[in-house]
């Protein structure tokens, strides 16, 4: 019997015991993870870690309980479904709770597991993260590395329903990155550079390393700029954290509880057509693919804004029942501690064509946006307010001038989508939930000097 296989025999042992009225719902995972980071050619910091257990559901009327526990000894999963079955006394009636029920919906079938991955020594992940800082400071002498890191994750789980869910998989993925400090008088300008894979063979080292130094050293002799009204050319990191900030907008629980700016806005135009956001976990070059959500249903592709116009939210079973629609197999996860939440999977705008320098270069007057500070705290999603701490390039006549610091970028997010010049054909595939592009943004309130 394969370790998923046992997963999913002890998910199955423990529904079988369900009690009549009951819904039973058991989630069982194995994780295994890598944390190295490097310094001065040295192992700073080095974390191997393997975790398993299981989280099991019981709702009786409405009531939910549940309990978890970090092993799969069998008198533990005995004791985990006696505590669950006990919390449910305790549990509030909730008119909308239940397990997700299958869907029809069939599994994309995708290469998540790589073996590479799954064989590669320790001393060559070391060896990795030792190679990209060696890279970062070759590829400028005024660089100092902050840190160099590798990271991998193997994850392997299985849920089981009374509802009559049953599904099992794994994946795993890995990811190096390296941070930069380059000195100006008294100050520390910081870059950083990524690159990511189901494999390490897929790593690109130097491209990483290179844009780890020239983010650091772009910024050397910058200064506050004039106050205006700007265009803005968002570096892909940053669009990557402006979609993650625009997904809490579009996400089912928030909507249902009146938190999101779009909550009557479906079919309605909420972007420059040219802006077609997706959540596809069914891409496998996105670092965050996977062919199930935190309830066992097929993990899909779902357009969201299409065209501009605003097609859907993303929902789990729960948030569908509330809102009166189905689940997008947007249920999310921690593990088998938590209960499934919602949330999107793998964020994308669909790209267009030309390079950042092509888009920079339509720019006569505007600032190449290369980070942001207080994206969470300086953007509100249920009003849409947007005014964030940045850094940059200066644009003039279509060529990148003076670096920039100190000041904010501020809009809301109803009129930066709809404000959208153009999206790059730049996509930079990062370890996060959001993939990059060079974005064009006009009409943005700069404040500086």
């Amino acid at each position: 019997m394969s370790s998923v296989e046992e997963l999913q025999a002890i998910a199955d042992r423990v529904i079988a015991q369900a009690k009549p009225g009951e819904q039973v719902e058991a989630f069982v995972s194995r994780d295994r993870e890598t944390d190295i980071r490097v310094y001065e050619g040295e192992v700073e910091h080095f974390v191997s870690a393997q975790s398993e257990g299981i989280g099991i559901r019981v709702i009786v009327d409405g009531r939910t309980g549940f309990a978890y526990a970090g092993t799969l000894d069998e008198t533990a999963v005995a004791e985990v479904l006696a505590e669950a079955r006990d919390n449910v006394t305790f549990g509030t009636p909730d008119e909308w709770a239940a397990l997700a029920e299958p869907d029809g919906v069939d599994v994309v079938p995708q290469e998540l597991w790589n073996e590479v991955l799954a064989g590669y020594s320790t001393d060559r992940k070391i060896e990795l993260a030792k190679e990209l800082e060696r890279l970062a400071l070759a590829a400028d002498g005024r660089v100092r590395c902050e840190d160099s890191n590798y990271s991998d994750v193997a994850v392997e789980m299985a849920v089981a329903t009374t509802t009559g869910i049953r599904r099992s998989g794994r994946e795993n993925g890995c990811y190096v990155s390296v941070g930069t400090l380059a000195d100006d008088g008294d100050e520390s300008h910081t870059g950083f550079g990524f690159s990511v894979g189901r494999s390490p063979d897929d790593f690109d080292l130097v491209k990483a390393a290179r844009e780890a130094a020239e983010r650091a050293t772009r910024l050397i002799g910058s200064t506050k700029p004039a106050s205006k009204r700007t265009t803005v050319v968002l570096d892909p990191f940053v669009t990557a954290m402006l979609l993650g900030v625009v997904s809490s907008t579009l996400n089912g629980e928030a909507v249902a509880k009146g938190r999101s700016l779009f909550k009557d806005r479906i079919g309605d135009q909420v972007a420059n057509p040219l802006v077609t956001l997706v959540d596809d976990p069914t891409n496998p070059l996105a670092y965050t693919a996977t062919d199930l959500d935190g309830e066992g249903l097929a993990a899909r592709r779902n357009a969201l804004i299409d065209g501009g116009v605003l097609q859907q939210f993303v929902h789990n079973s729960y948030s569908a029942r509330r809102m009166g629609t189905r689940s997008t197999g947007n249920a999310v996860r921690g593990g088998f501690k938590g209960t499934p939440g919602v949330g999107c999977l793998a964020l994308q705008l669909a790209p267009g064509t030309r390079s950042q320098a092509e888009l920079v270069a339509d720019v006569d007057d505007g600032v190449l946006i290369q980070s942001v500070q207080g994206l969470h705290s300086g953007v509100n999603p249920i009003s849409g307010d947007f005014s964030v701490g940045a850094s940059g390039l200066l644009i003039n006549g279509g060529q990148v001038g003076a670096p920039v610091r100190e000041f904010t970028i501020a809009s809301t997010l109803q009129r930066m989508l709809l404000d959208v010049v153009e999206v790059g054909g730049d996509v930079d595939w990062l370890p996060m939930r959001s993939a990059g592009v060079s974005l064009v943004i006009r009409d943005i309130t700069l404040s500086g000097a």
